[in-house]
């Protein structure tokens, strides 16, 4: 058997002609380097290229394989060798197509091991830890006729590679990243009007191949500036877990009676991220951990639907959705907080965590919160500011809450009478000039103790009362009167409500007695 190559040596040529003269950025120029002085020192056997989807390594590869000579392995020699055995034989194959590959050269490359294990590492293979194994014999056999071996992995490194091989990985891009991998697909004249460094601080993990695509298709824009970019961006690659269309309209300025609330997120969550320069220059970061603490209906959640419509691709949800304790609530969260470091600076909106909190018997949501919080992971993690809302913050963990973490505490308290007539007056205007006069005072004043959702309520029963008699043919009353009546309702639910949650809590209790 000889290792596949599917490409005419043409093909391969004029290929390898135009990885040499696309220009890397100085990220992976670095990564380049230290590749090939790997392979030139003496006692370097085996070496791994580190890096996310769409970094390059792939070009790295061809270019280091140019530069060094040996044979480059793809997942498409790996098929072909594979479909000659059962399809279960994966190791057997990786083996094989290694073994070919140094037969004939003293350098073999292997891009994308990561599929290959990931295949191997899943809770259904039958063969556990077979493929590390293999590694490990294989890496024994290359040193011992002194083969080299370079593999590119994404984070994931199989251990006999961590424990044996030199790692390099391709670091994040900075801005002169950006500026030669959209230099090359843009042209000069449309280059030179970027400012990279505020398309970095607006999305400082972009990939080569987002990019790329953002300049391939902007390039035929006569005047694209910075700030056309940037939209482009905003519309394509920032990739919030919310559909904003689906999200009710809602802006902060259009909420009534929390403007201390409202002050606060302007000034330290959405200031450091909507100017970039001013971020820049002062260093200006978001808080971290933020919690929105109020009753229900006090517009926690409406807060959340504002910042969602304020940050668009920048905003990921976590809510009821997401059932904690679930086989998938874990998987849902791992993706939610890998966007979101993707997309950072961003926010993730925990609504009503204190349920969430008390549906997750393991903890373990907790504990990874935890550690995002604290900056663990990296400081694409310090550029996440984490929102929870809470009804009862004494339900929260209190490891969540000590100092240090929850960074801004902000109280979503009850709507005093002034903001109640706001709210009433911007909902009451829109109803129909048939109903006549109404008086927002004399319904502000009965409705204290109210929430906003309650006050959303008593206009919709409201109408409804009025809707009724005028259907029914019955005598209309004075306008007023029915929302005077839906507060009432409203007052009534409440009250049964409170009652029911009272009679729930002595329930809970009376399980922890011993009946004789």
């Amino acid at each position: 058997m000889i290792v596949p190559e599917r490409r005419s040596s043409c093909q391969a040529a004029r290929k390898a002609i135009a990885v040499w003269e696309v220009s890397l950025a100085p990220a992976q120029r670095l990564a380049e380097e230290n590749l090939i002085n790997g392979i030139g020192a003496d006692g370097v056997d085996a070496l791994v290229l580190r890096g996310d989807a769409g970094f390059g390594k792939t070009t790295i590869l061809e270019r280091v394989q140019r530069a060094a000579g040996g044979v480059l392995l793809g997942m498409e020699q790996f098929a072909d060798v594979l479909a000659e055995r059962q399809p279960g034989a994966i190791e057997e194959a990786f083996r094989d197509l290694i073994e070919y590959a140094l037969a004939s050269h003293d350098l073999a490359i292997v891009d994308d091991l990561h599929l290959i294990a990931e295949v191997a590492d899943s809770c259904s293979y039958p063969r556990a830890n077979l493929l590390n194994a293999v590694l490990t014999a294989t890496l024994a056999g290359a040193r011992e006729r002194e083969k080299k071996l370079l593999f590119a992995v994404n984070d994931d490194v199989p251990w006999p590679l961590r424990r044996r091989a030199y790692s390099w990985r391709i670091g994040n891009f900075a801005p002169a990243d950006y500026e030669t991998i959209c230099r090359g697909h843009l042209g000069s004249e449309a280059a030179d009007r970027l400012d990279y460094s505020k398309i970095h601080r607006f999305a400082p993990m972009l990939n080569g191949h987002q990019l790329r695509n953002a300049s391939v298709w902007l390039r035929r824009e006569r005047e694209l500036n910075t700030d056309g970019f940037i939209e482009y961006l905003k519309a394509q690659d920032m990739a919030s877990n919310v559909e904003i269309d689906e999200v009710a309209r809602v802006d902060l300025k259009d909420l009534k009676g929390i403007d201390a609330v409202i002050q606060a997120l302007e000034a330290k969550i959405a200031l450091p991220f909507e100017n970039s320069e001013l971020a820049a220059e002062l260093s200006l970061k978001a808080k971290r951990g933020v919690l929105l603490a109020g009753p229900p209906g006090t517009g926690k959640t409406t807060v959340g639907r504002a910042l969602a419509h304020r940050l668009k691709g920048k905003f990921f949800l976590v809510d009821g959705t997401m059932v904690a304790g679930s086989r998938d609530f874990f998987s849902e969260i791992n993706r939610v907080f890998d966007e979101a470091r993707r997309n950072a600076p961003s926010v993730i909106f925990i609504d009503d965590a204190d349920v969430i909190f008390e549906g997750e018997g393991d903890r373990g949501f907790c504990r990874y919160l935890l550690t995002m919080m604290d900056g663990l992971e990296g400081a694409s993690a310090e550029r996440v500011c984490i929102i929870m809302t809470a009804m009862e913050p004494s339900s929260m963990p209190a490891a969540v809450l000590r100092s240090g973490r929850v960074e801004l505490w902000l109280e979503m308290c009850l709507p005093d009478q002034e903001s109640r007539s706001e709210i009433l007056r911007n909902s009451l205007s829109k109803l129909s000039a048939s109903m006549g006069a109404i008086d927002v005072t004399l319904i502000a004043a009965a409705s204290r103790g109210l929430t906003g959702a309650d006050l959303k309520a008593v206009v919709e029963d409201g109408k409804l009362l009025f809707a009724y008699d005028k259907v029914n043919a019955l005598p209309l009353r004075k306008v007023d009167d029915y929302f005077l009546e839906a507060i009432k309702t409203v007052r009534a639910n409440r009250v049964r409500y409170a009652r029911r949650k009272g009679l729930q809590s002595m329930d809970t209790v009376r399980v922890g007695f011993k009946v004789d």
